[in-house]
């Protein structure tokens, strides 16, 4: 069973501009680690890509920024799945942990791409 990615939330800026180095690097990690399929690309300003999952978009760019201070969270369906589908082991309890985010708890874990982006994955224990 595959998890759904519901909502992507950025760190700092927009999802939609996540700063790589290389784009064409990194997205084979995130077709076939993270899900994603690449639905769109342009040159200019600067090389990037969109991505999608679910009814998620992100785009990675090389924009010059730097990846180790960005990343996103994505709000999933059932954090096991994904943990399950990213990791590719069923994950242990102590693999999550319970962090507040815009006001609501959720169970989460963290992953980062070979990019250096960092994404919290969560599921609200509310849902």
């Amino acid at each position: 069973m595959k998890a759904v990615f519901k909502t992507a939330a950025p760190y700092a800026r927009d999802a939609m501009n996540l700063p790589v180095h290389d784009v064409d690097t990194a997205i084979p990690y995130y077709e076939k680690t993270l899900g994603f399929r690449v639905v769109s690309r342009q040159d200019s300003p600067h090389k990037s890509v969109i991505l999608a999952r679910d009814s998620i978009q992100i785009g990675l760019a090389e924009n010059g920024g730097d990846p180790s201070q960005e990343g996103c969270f994505f709000e999933v369906d059932n954090i096991e799945a994904a943990f399950e589908e990213i990791k590719g082991a069923p994950p242990p309890e102590s693999a999550f942990r319970l962090d507040p985010f815009d006001g609501v708890t959720y169970r989460v874990f963290f992953v980062v791409a070979p990019d250096g982006l960092c994404y919290m994955l969560g599921e609200s224990l509310h849902s």
